[in-house]
């Protein structure tokens, strides 16, 4: 049995006022900033839009987005 099957069984074991705060505290360690990984998407996002202002990257509707992503 791995560790994340035994923390999930103890998990189990707890009440639902416990089980909140713990998926809560799980919660809010996910949603710490990663200064380098935001650097990063800022600088992709920069170098995006340069290549749109500069006609090396064309523009996708909505509509085309939604019809690739959610064809049935």
């Amino acid at each position: 049995m791995s560790n994340i099957d035994n923390v999930l069984k103890e998990a189990l074991t707890l009440n639902p006022s416990e089980k909140a705060q713990l998926i809560d505290k799980l919660l809010s360690i996910l949603d710490t900033s990663d200064k380098e990984m935001d650097r990063l998407w800022a600088e992709e996002a920069e170098d995006r839009i340069d290549a749109y202002d500069k006609g090396r990257l064309k523009k996708i509707s909505w509509e085309k987005v939604l019809q690739k992503y959610w064809q049935n």
